[in-house]
C-alpha cells in the first residue's frame, strides 16, 4: 500500500512548554500532564525499513542526521511515530526506553469533513462512488488521509484528502510516498515566488524621479495648474537661459538712447560746418 515511514516529534519552541522538556514519561505520569500532539511539532519526516524498530531508528540518526532534520538529536520527551506497512505505532522517548502512547496522535472528526481514521462510505466531491480510509498521516499536526474506493478497490487511484476534507492529490498509485509527501509540505508551506531580475514595482513619475535624484514633486505643486499634472517634469519653468538673464536697467537704456541721439546730432552738426567752409573758400 504504502511505503514504511517515521516522523520526528519535539516540544514547540513556546515558554509555557519548557517545564516538559526532557522529562520522563513517569515525571509527567506523576503530575497528570498528558502527552499531546498540540504540544510538538515534526522536525523530520523520513522513510523506515519494514520491522525497524525505534531504537534502531534513533541510533541511525544519531550516526549520521539528515540534511532536512530540523530538531536536536533524539531525547527524552520527543516523540517517533512509526508507520510500518500501514501499521501505526506512537513512542514517547523515555531516557532509557520507547514508551507507547496510543493517545498522542489521535484522530479527531473534522467539523467540515467529518474524516477519521474509521471512516467509510464517505463521498468525494466529483469522483463517482464511495470511499473509505486506508491510511492517514499526521504533518505537523495536521491529519491526512488516504482514500480507497470501494467498489473498485486498488483498480483506480487514491486519492489523499486534508482533514477538512479537501483534495490534496487527485491521484496516486503509491500512497503517502515522496511526491505524496513533499505536495502535503508544499500546502503547508507555499514556495515563496522569486521576482525577476531587474522587477521594479511600479512609480508614480514623481517617484521615477526622485528615485533618479531629482526631487521635483514640492516645486511642482507650486507650477502646475492642478495635480493631475504632477509628473515630475518641470515643464511650466521658464528656460533656464532667460530665466537666469538679468533684467536690463530702464536708466541705461535712456543713457543709451541719448548717446545714440547725440552721435547722429554731432554728426550732422560736423557736416554743416564744412558744407559752410567750402562755399567761403570758393567765393
Amino acid at each position: 500500500m504504502s511505503r514504511s515511514q517515521f516522523a520526528v516529534y519535539q516540544l514547540k519552541k513556546k515558554p509555557e512548554l519548557r517545564n516538559l522538556l526532557f522529562r520522563t514519561y513517569e515525571e509527567l505520569a506523576q503530575d497528570q500532564i498528558p502527552v499531546q500532539v498540540a504540544n510538538y511539532e515534526q522536525v523530520y519526516l523520513g522513510t523506515m525499513k519494514p520491522g525497524e524498530t525505534p531504537e534502531q531508528i534513533k541510533k541511525e540518526l544519531e550516526k549520521k542526521q539528515p540534511h532536512n532534520y530540523k530538531g536536536h538529536a533524539v531525547s527524552t520527551s520527543d516523540v517517533l511515530i512509526l508507520n510500518d506497512e500501514g501499521v501505526m505505532t506512537t513512542y514517547y522517548v523515555n531516557k532509557d526506553t520507547f514508551i507507547e502512547i496510543p493517545d498522542f496522535m489521535k484522530v479527531t472528526s473534522s467539523e467540515s469533513g467529518g474524516l477519521t481514521k474509521d471512516t467509510v462510505g464517505y463521498e468525494i466531491e466529483g469522483k463517482d462512488g464511495t470511499w473509505e480510509v486506508i491510511d492517514y498521516l499526521l504533518v505537523e499536526g495536521k491529519n491526512y488521509f488516504l482514500m480507497e474506493h470501494e467498489q473498485y478497490g486498488k483498480d483506480v487511484a487514491y486519492v489523499v484528502l486534508d482533514q477538512k476534507g479537501n483534495v490534496l492529490v487527485d491521484s496516486t498509485y503509491n500512497g503517502f510516498d515522496d511526491v505524496v509527501k513533499q505536495k502535503i509540505l508544499d500546502s503547508l508551506h507555499p514556495p515563496v515566488q522569486e521576482q525577476t531580475e531587474g522587477y521594479k514595482p511600479k512609480l508614480d513619475n514623481w517617484q521615477k524621479y526622485m528615485e533618479n535624484g531629482e526631487y521635483l514633486r514640492s516645486a511642482e505643486i507650486t507650477e502646475e495648474a492642478n495635480y493631475n499634472m504632477i509628473d515630475g517634469l518641470k515643464n511650466n519653468a521658464a528656460p533656464k537661459d532667460k530665466k537666469n538673464h538679468q533684467k536690463e536697467s530702464v536708466l541705461a537704456k535712456l543713457n543709451e538712447k541719448k548717446e545714440e541721439i547725440a552721435r547722429r546730432t554731432g554728426q550732422k552738426a560736423m557736416q554743416q560746418v564744412m558744407e559752410s567752409e567750402g562755399e567761403r573758400t570758393k567765393k
